[in-house]
This record gives C-alpha cells, sequence and structure tokens, in this order.
C-alpha cells in the first residue's frame, strides 16, 4: 500500500450514471485482482473506495457510478488531470488454477471487481461463465467486454429489457450453473441468496469506508465465528462459507 498520483488516461460514460476511468500509475504493478483504491476527490474531505477493474502493466482502470457529489466531481476529471490514489487495498480473489468451470456473478456496480478474475482465468483456459445483473438495459455495461475474453455472458434485468428477466439467481439456476467455483460480488440480498446455494468460492463486500486502512472500524461485518472483520482490511474478499451475510 502507498500513496500514488497517477494521471488519468481516459475517463467516460459507459452507461447510465456509470463511467469508466484508465489511470497512468505504477501501483498497477502491485495490484491483484478484487482489491480498491481509495481515490481523493478534489474539494471534498473524504476519500472514495473504489475497486480494481482491470489491471495492466502500467495503468489500471476503475468503474464507478455517479451518486452523490464526489462522484459527480470524479466523472469530470478529464484526461491528464491528477488522480491521488492510496492502494492497493485490502484482500484480493485467489485464483486456483485447478479449476475448471468458474462462475462470475456480478450485480450492478459489483460487476467490476470481477473482469480481472475472467482475465486470469481465461489466461489460463478455464471455462468461465458470467451472470451480470441490471436494473434494466440503460445500466447495462461490461458484456462485450467479458465475451471479448471468451467468456460465456448471461445478462438479467429486472424489468426483462434486455437478456433474461428477473434476477441473476433466475438465470443461474435456468442455465444450470450450480456446480461451478463461485465468484461474486453486488447487493447483499444476491450474496444472501448465493450463499443459499454455493459452498464453494468468494464474496466480495460492499460497505461504506472512512479510514481504508482498517483503523476507524466502521466497516465491519461478522464472520460465521461471531468475530468482527474489517472489510477493508481482511476483507472485501471473503471465502463464502467464511462470513455472514
Amino acid at each position: 500500500m502507498r500513496k500514488d498520483q497517477g494521471i488519468i488516461k481516459k475517463n467516460e460514460c459507459i452507461a447510465h450514471n456509470t463511467y469508466q476511468m484508465v489511470i497512468h500509475s505504477s501501483l498497477a504493478r502491485e495490484m491483484q485482482p478484487g482489491q480498491f483504491v481509495h481515490i481523493q476527490i478534489p474539494g471534498m474531505m473524504l476519500r472514495r473506495p473504489i475497486s480494481i477493474a482491470s489491471i495492466e502493466e502500467d495503468a489500471y482502470t476503475i468503474v464507478y457510478k455517479v451518486v452523490g457529489e464526489g462522484t459527480k466531481v470524479l466523472s469530470s476529471m478529464q484526461e491528464g488531470d491528477i488522480c491521488d490514489a492510496i492502494g492497493p487495498l485490502g484482500s484480493s480473489f485467489p485464483i486456483h488454477e485447478d479449476k475448471e468451470d468458474i462462475l462470475l456473478v456480478g450485480g450492478g456496480v459489483g460487476v467490476p471487481p470481477l473482469y480481472e478474475v475472467a482475465k486470469r482465468y481465461r489466461a489460463l483456459h478455464k471455462h468461465v461463465e458470467v451472470v451480470l445483473g441490471f436494473e434494466n438495459h440503460e445500466h447495462i455495461f461490461y458484456e462485450k467486454e467479458f465475451q471479448a475474453l471468451g467468456c460465456q455472458v448471461h445478462i438479467a434485468t429486472m424489468d426483462g429489457s434486455y437478456g433474461s428477466q428477473g434476477n441473476v439467481l433466475d438465470v443461474i439456476k435456468e442455465e444450470k450453473l450450480t456446480e461451478c467455483f463461485l465468484y461474486a460480488c453486488g447487493p447483499i440480498k444476491m450474496l444472501q441468496a448465493l450463499k443459499k446455494e454455493y459452498t464453494r468460492g468468494y464474496v466480495s463486500l460492499e460497505e461504506r469506508m472512512a479510514c481504508g486502512i482498517g483503523a476507524c472500524m466502521g466497516c465491519v461485518c461478522k464472520d460465521t465465528k461471531g468475530n468482527m472483520k474489517r472489510v477493508c482490511k481482511e476483507g472485501p474478499v471473503f471465502a463464502i462459507t467464511e462470513v455472514e451475510l
């Protein structure tokens, strides 16, 4: 973990209120799938934790949704601007070379950290199924990016405006994907439903954070033994059987 001032290479809208930012930074060499960075927003006191979507040798990509003043300012930043970030932070998704059938399940802004996982497994020539859930067709992103990696991609929208109508669990059961090794990130209700179906795999938890380094205890959850875990430090990635959801 260290503080870095990267240079923004691209910052573009890719779906409804959803932006993708590519940052040139030496931090990329230290990053692993599932980790996050804590970004300083100009004019704002608190940093914003944002998941790492993709990692290259000298750059990394984040995907974020505009939900308040901080992310609104972030969306206005341009190519050449400085991105002040602390990272990489948190635990990462382990990659198991012995697994052959991988299932990635993402809901909304929980999709981005799964993209680098897909890249790693496709580089190992593993079979990767991807199920993505969105509110409607305007919110969909990264479908083509996952397909370009060679993944089998399934989309669920709540209103049925694209793909299958319903949620990700409906698609999983329809496609008979319950035997795959799971990686998931998204709303807590989605993760709770997945925990009832899977005992093998990992989940990434989404929590509000303040310090991002485990000092303030503002983003805790409980493991299955009743112990407190810091999502920003011991997490955000946990074995699916490790934490209460």
